[in-house]
């Protein structure tokens, strides 16, 4: 079996170690490499499902297809026991994996006795205007206030802001160019007028390089933790009693866009989502009109 170079164990990612560990496991993520980039889904997809199924191989010793009904069991009973929401945990992202790996291998019966994914139905968490101006203004640095103002502006997803270049920023046409995210989408959306305002006062005050949001590493974009690290810290200080995420104010966006009238159509476009039925769950919360497209951060400081 090939192997990897011999590195301390602790360099290793869970894949690699999988890999280097499991015999077999290369060519299984192999195949599923191949199998996500040609259906054209998104490179967490991979991440997301080769992880688990790398637990799971380590875990027996073993290929998931050669892991017995009885074995799987167990093992995915424990990670429910694990977790007070199942569907929200490793359990999930277990499943799913296990169940794109068994399609693949053509292992359709396995596939089918895996547990289902039982939906909570739950409606997301949402600010209300006077929370989202005391997070907003909450964190010291200004870099940021601006992060997360930004965040809620446009309803970003973390990942999109994280890879937001400067030059993502059309200042001339009002708009904030999101390449290649969900779905292998770019889109555009439109740009506050009061948050370029912010981001030039930032950038003036920071000079981040080629990304928007540079990390502690010159020329790294911030990552995902640090931006949760800012959130959280913003939260403690506002006391907020929600549990709130980044993709909260992504949340926040959809609803507040609904309660100031704009159509769920457009809705669904700036938020790109593939389907309207992701969309529609902003309908429990907020009732839709027709508008123009907008950002709800004007309307949150009365600007027209």
């Amino acid at each position: 079996m090939e192997t990897l170079p011999k590195l301390r164990k602790k360099s290793f990612t869970i894949v690699e170690q999988a890999i280097h560990q499991v015999h077999g496991f290369r060519s299984l993520y192999q195949e599923l490499d191949d199998k996500v980039r040609l259906s054209g889904q998104s490179p967490s997809t991979l991440s997301n499902y080769a992880r688990k199924l790398a637990q799971l191989s380590l875990h027996f010793g073993k290929l998931p297809q050669h892991i017995s009904e009885k074995e799987l069991n167990r093992y995915l009973a424990q990670l429910a026991r694990q977790s007070k929401t199942p569907s929200l945990s490793d359990f999930k992202f277990a499943v799913y994996g296990l169940r794109y790996c068994y399609r693949l291998l053509g292992m359709n019966e396995k596939a089918v006795k895996l547990p289902q994914i039982k939906h909570t139905g739950k409606l997301p968490v949402v600010l209300n205007y006077q929370e989202c101006k005391a997070l907003f203004s909450a964190p010291e640095l200004l870099k940021h206030r601006v992060l997360l103002s930004l965040i809620y502006s446009a309803g970003l997803r973390a990942r999109e802001v994280s890879r937001l270049h400067l030059s993502d920023i059309d200042s001339g046409r009002m708009m904030i160019h999101i390449r290649q995210s969900k779905y292998n989408k770019d889109r555009y959306v439109p740009l506050s007028p009061l948050i370029l305002e912010g981001l030039r006062k930032y950038y003036y005050a920071c000079q981040p390089v080629e990304y928007l949001f540079n990390g502690n590493t010159p020329g790294s974009p911030l990552s995902v933790r640090g931006m949760q690290w800012a959130l959280r810290e913003a939260v403690k200080k506002c006391k907020l009693q929600k549990g709130i995420t980044l993709h909260t104010l992504r949340h926040s966006y959809a609803t507040h866009l609904l309660e100031y009238g704009m159509d769920i159509v457009s809705i669904k476009e700036l938020l790109g989502h593939e389907r309207i039925e992701t969309t529609l769950v902003y309908l429990h919360v907020a009732k839709p009109n027709r508008s123009n497209l907008f950002s709800p951060f004007d309307r949150l400081y009365g600007k027209d």
